[in-house]
């Protein structure tokens, strides 16, 4: 793979990547797209913002625009499970806040499929790679910055994740309707609770480092 997308929902978590590295602008706009060149591939950048939304029209952008084969999503996430570390690869992702709204709360339905009749909910994959050494989890993405330990718990337990965010599975998303790869990278700022926003206040840039890190050595193995 030559042309690769990167892409992140705060401009901290993008900045922190290869920041030695001169960039060339090539998209102004709303939705800027910098290049870097680094160990014999093209890298597009694009940070469109915070959500699903943004998320999935990056990925739209960078296939489109930049003919990409491979979306990289890198940022921060809470931790809502048992799981030892920090740093994470994505092996699963699955939005949390699709399905159907009923009297007894929402019941998930697997992304994009009609939410009608018995609940199936089935994960997106990664693109396997080998060699970094870190622990693998499965996220779980909705348009919440979860700052409630019950829900961070009902999300947890309904989902199997350990992870949460706002961006990966709609990338993953996108990437399966556009036929591209996804992978993802993940670094943990909070416990998506009560004390979620001043933790990830507090923890960002070092996080953004460290997943924009292990992100640099990803691509090096593809």
């Amino acid at each position: 793979m030559k042309r690769i997308g990167v892409i992140s929902g705060v401009a901290n978590e993008l900045d922190a990547f290869l920041p030695e590295r001169p960039r060339k602008l090539l998209d102004e706009g709303a939705l800027p797209v910098r290049r870097v060149a680094y160990a014999g591939k093209e890298i597009f950048l694009l940070c469109a913002g915070i959500g699903k939304v943004a998320a999935a029209t990056a990925a739209a952008t960078l296939c489109a625009r930049h003919s990409v084969e491979l979306l990289v999503v890198i940022g921060t996430a809470g931790k809502i499970g048992a799981v030892e570390g920090d740093l994470f690869q994505i092996v699963e992702a699955i939005q949390a806040d699709y399905g159907a709204q009923r009297r007894d709360g929402l019941v998930h339905y697997t992304a994009g499929e009609m939410p009608i009749g018995a609940a199936d909910v089935r994960a997106l994959r990664a693109l396997e790679v080998e060699g970094l050494g870190l622990p693998p989890a499965r996220i779980a993405t909705s348009d919440l910055f979860i700052e409630c330990d019950v829900h961070a718990g009902r999300v947890r337990d309904r989902l199997a994740a350990v992870l949460v965010d706002m961006e990966t599975a709609a990338v993953a998303q996108a990437a399966a309707l556009l036929g591209v790869g996804w992978v993802a990278i993940k670094a943990t700022t909070d416990s998506a609770d009560g004390e979620s926003a001043a933790s990830f206040a507090a923890n960002l840039d070092a996080a953004a480092r460290a997943a924009a890190e292990a992100a640099r050595r990803l691509i090096e193995r593809l």
